[in-house]
């Protein structure tokens, strides 16, 4: 049996379309994309369409690791849905407009290396971040 997906959501103080820019604009990704700040994202790449392909280079700043999250689109409905394989894995983002904010919702299947918890802080870290970044000041 598959193992349930994790969820994890952030409520961005943005519009439609400044949340959904910021989240699929390779420049803007580098600026957010990483659960803490000894990481960063030197560089990203989104063929944002069907069957497009993205890179995401996530590395720690002294050096020490590194490694490229990569994957296929597999949907993509602006300003409302991003589908997306990775491995043997499927992702799936969803904005949704509350009021003037909106809710992005990210559910991913989880790998077996890591603890379900493990994985659910991570990206709800680099959730978090990204909020930041894409909510107006």
């Amino acid at each position: 049996m598959a193992q349930e997906q994790i969820v994890v959501e952030v409520l961005v103080d943005a519009s439609i379309d400044e949340a959904w820019h910021a989240y699929t604009s390779p420049e803007q990704v580098t600026q957010w994309n990483f659960a803490s700040d000894e990481w960063h994202c030197p560089s990203a790449s989104a063929d944002l369409r069907d069957g497009g392909k993205f890179s995401l280079r996530m590395e720690a700043k002294d050096g020490s690791s590194g490694f490229n999250f990569e994957g296929t689109y597999t949907k993509i409905i602006e300003n409302e849905r991003i589908e997306y394989a990775f491995g043997d894995r499927e992702a799936t983002v969803e904005f949704l407009p509350r009021g003037d904010r909106v809710l992005v919702r990210v559910s991913f299947d989880p790998e077996n290396e890591y603890p379900v918890d493990q994985q659910r802080t991570g990206w709800q870290a680099i959730l978090d971040n990204y909020a930041r970044h894409a909510s107006r000041d």
